[in-house]
Order: C-alpha cells, then structure tokens, then sequence
C-alpha cells in the first residue's frame, strides 16, 4: 500500500507527517522551510509512494476562516500543481498546536524541547494525519 502524508503548514515552517505502508500509524517525518517543501517533497517521493496529501485547515471556534486561511489555500494550491497525480485533503487543525504542546509535556519532554517550535510542527502534523486516519 501507499503512504498517507500530512501538513500542517505555516509561513516559517512546514510540518509533515506519513503513515506507515499498511496506513496504520502516523508518525512525525520532519519540518521543512517553505522554500525548501516541493525539493524536500520530490525526493521523499522519489523513494515512498504516497496516496493522499492531508492539510490541515485552519478554523476559528465559531467555524470561519482565518487569518492564515490564505496561505493554507495558496500552499494546496502548490501541492496541486507540482504533484497533481496526489489529492489533497482538508482536516480541520483546530487546536492540533495546543494538543502538540500538551503530548510533549505528557511525553516527559524537558521544557527546553518543548520550546522547539519545529517539534512542535511535527507532532501537530502527526496529529493532523491520525485525526484522518480515524475519520475514514
């Protein structure tokens, strides 16, 4: 079977995430500079065959759009062209940041590992990928 990849974009930074082969657990893959995404992305899948990319959306509590929407929009819009053989899926991100930061403190992380905001990405991402994973 082919992977499963997630997102979790920002301006700064880029986390990303993928399932295993069998698509049963999602783990953290890295964190990548915007401009760096699509070169990082074509090697990994010059190597992995990946099925589905997975975004996370962000929404405000009452279920808009956000400030950062844009961007969102913009970055599928990348994904879409430079990989249009992939779809891409939304997830909504509502709170995976604050759901990261609290899995490092349950993971025993010291307080100067859970400042890394890269880490942070990551794990979100990972949490974007297992929120799908669960809905299908």
């Amino acid at each position: 079977m082919k992977r499963i990849m997630a997102f979790d974009f920002g301006t700064k930074r880029i986390g990303i995430a993928v399932t295993d082969p069998m698509q049963i657990i999602a783990s953290g893959l890295a964190t990548v500079e915007p401009k760096k995404f699509v070169i990082f992305l074509k090697d990994y899948l010059s190597n992995e065959q990946v099925e589905t990319f997975v975004v996370g959306l962000p929404k405000s509590l009452q279920n808009t759009t956000t400030d950062s929407s844009e961007a969102v929009a913009n970055f599928k819009i990348l994904l879409n062209k430079s990989f249009p053989e992939i779809p891409v899926i939304d997830v909504d991100e509502r709170f995976t940041s604050k759901m990261a930061f609290q899995s490092m403190i349950h993971g025993g992380l010291s307080k100067r590992k859970r400042q890394n905001k890269a880490l942070i990405d990551q794990i979100s991402a990972t949490i974007i990928l297992q929120s799908y994973l669960s809905s299908r």
